[in-house]
């Protein structure tokens, strides 16, 4: 069983009103997940296309 840490931006708490994704790393790939609401499930994309959205919202 793969032991799973969700960890979030330092700056998340400061002027988001608590709207915020955590990531995760995976065996198959990254994942993410609105913190307000863990129980929902997530979001698995792979290390390429996690890579991708980073830099696109970067832009």
């Amino acid at each position: 069983m793969q032991v799973v840490t969700w960890r979030k931006s330092s700056r998340s708490a400061e002027g988001t009103n608590g709207q915020c994704v955590e990531v995760a790393a995976l065996s198959d790939g990254v994942g993410v997940r609105d913190s307000k609401a863990p129980e929902a499930g997530h979001l698995t994309l792979g290390r390429r296309d996690f890579r991708a959205l980073l830099a696109e919202l970067k832009r």
